[in-house]
């Protein structure tokens, strides 16, 4: 019987030059797009309604939180914390507090189809009706010519014409007119001013009280045990975060000589209501603004 031979298939060697070379590789998942894709979870499922439930569920999740001037988390696997404000738009806590207060909505972030674009920074223009006058003498005394002296006396010229312009539009037919639009605007500003930094004194106060509250309740039972074992030292090893925790919302309670504590939903109403106020305020201010800066302006371009 005639042999069989079994076939057997042929690598062929190839030149170095001839090879191909590989020039895709996969995608290795990041530490921050870890807990982007955490957060995101979290997000989806609607699990949090205030920006502490949220770090409550990242710990869940198996995150360490860091708090501090500014919030950072990290995995056991992890070597270094990683701040929020690090991971980009959409993540910082600013951002997040705005996205489950319902101002602002939450583009979904995509590993697969995240690419890095170079930051462009652009200097903001600012439209104003007229610009301030060229003190001439002090232009002179730095040097400047002959040919300077005339520029700055024409766009001087062009500048008054400008100004009056102004007042005509405003119907400002005097100079008291004019120093009283400016007093009056600038008093406004400054009133406003006071107003929208007191309500964010108060947003950011609500947000701690809100804090100690969330610590408060969720440590209780913890301190209580604490309590039980006659304050021991080995207990406190054991669960000392969240002993600090409630001693530091207890006495957040006693500096605020609070008798009865707030209810969260009562909190969110008011922050709520505040919040809308400040918005109004700020269109209004935005407006004063810019009325006291021209009328300045025109003020100086006339004296």
């Amino acid at each position: 019987m005639p042999e069989q031979i079994q076939s057997a298939s042929v690598i062929e060697k190839k030149k170095p030059s001839e090879r191909v070379k590989r020039t895709t590789y996969p995608e290795k998942k990041s530490f921050r797009d870890d807990i982007k894709d955490a957060i995101d979870r979290i997000l989806k499922e609607g699990s949090a309604k205030e920006f502490d439930e949220l770090l409550y569920k990242l710990e869940d999740a198996g995150y360490e939180i860091k708090r501090g001037k500014h919030i950072s988390l990290k995995k056991k696997d992890q070597k270094r914390f990683i701040r929020l404000r690090s991971l980009g738009d959409g993540y910082t806590e600013d951002d997040l507090k705005k996205i489950l207060a319902g101002e602002m909505e939450h583009a979904f972030y995509d590993n697969e189809k995240a690419e890095k674009q170079p930051k462009t920074y652009q200097r903001k223009k600012e439209d104003h009706e007229f610009d301030l006058l060229i003190d001439i003498q002090k232009k002179l005394a730095q040097g400047k010519g002959k040919y300077y002296v005339r520029f700055a006396k024409n766009f001087n010229t062009k500048q008054v014409a400008k100004a009056v312009l102004y007042l005509k539009q405003h119907d400002i037919r005097s100079y008291d007119d004019l120093e009283k639009n400016v007093k009056t605007a600038t008093v406004r500003f400054t009133e406003l001013s006071a107003s929208i930094e007191a309500n964010e004194k108060r947003l950011a106060e609500i947000q701690v009280l809100k804090k100690h509250i969330f610590d408060y309740f969720k440590t209780k039972d913890v301190y209580a045990d604490y309590r039980k074992c006659g304050y021991s030292k080995k207990f406190l090893e054991e669960h000392r975060q969240e002993i600090l925790l409630h001693k530091a919302a207890k006495n957040a309670f006693d500096e605020l000589h609070l008798k009865k504590l707030p209810k969260v939903k009562d909190l969110n109403a008011e922050y709520a209501e505040i919040l809308a106020e400040k918005k109004k305020l700020y269109g209004e201010y935005r407006q004063v603004k810019k009325d006291m800066q021209e009328n300045q302006r025109a003020k100086y371009d006339i004296d």
